[in-house]
């Protein structure tokens, strides 16, 4: 079992949370107050898990500097009351930023019983096995 620290657990409860302000939000047709809730508390849990100085380094890297421009502009244009386009600019960025980590979630959910057959059906494994690969969304 991984062993976390407090900083860590208080990191993946604010994640948890912004995670869920941030689908609440969308599913309330966009309340951008929800999304702005949902956005700082995903971003700050995101320092607790990793650390302040390595979430600097993973936005900031020269290679990603598009993707958190689109993320972090999504935030800001959300904050600033506009929250459809700013989340259409987040998932972009986001998919950008986390790109490298779908090939490891594709094949961690592949082998989850129920959910691994779902991804085997015709429609859906094509798209997957377009999402697994690390570097087809430039």
């Amino acid at each position: 079992m991984i062993s976390l620290t407090d900083t860590q657990k208080i990191g993946m409860g604010l994640t948890g949370f912004g995670v869920f302000f941030l689908f609440f939000g969308m599913i309330l047709f966009f309340d951008k107050a929800l999304l702005a809730i949902g956005n700082v508390l995903f971003v700050a849990g995101l320092a607790f898990v990793i650390g302040l100085e390595r979430t600097f380094r993973f936005f900031f890297q020269k290679q990603k500097m598009k993707a958190t421009g689109f993320f972090l502009g999504g935030v800001f244009v959300v904050l600033i009351g506009w929250p459809l386009i700013g989340m259409i600019f987040e998932i972009y960025g986001f998919f950008l930023l986390f790109r490298g980590f779908f090939p490891v979630v594709v094949g961690f959910i592949r082998r989850v019983p129920i959910l691994g057959s779902l991804l085997n059906l015709p429609g859906i494994r094509s798209f997957v096995d377009k999402v697994g690969e690390s570097n087809n969304m430039v």
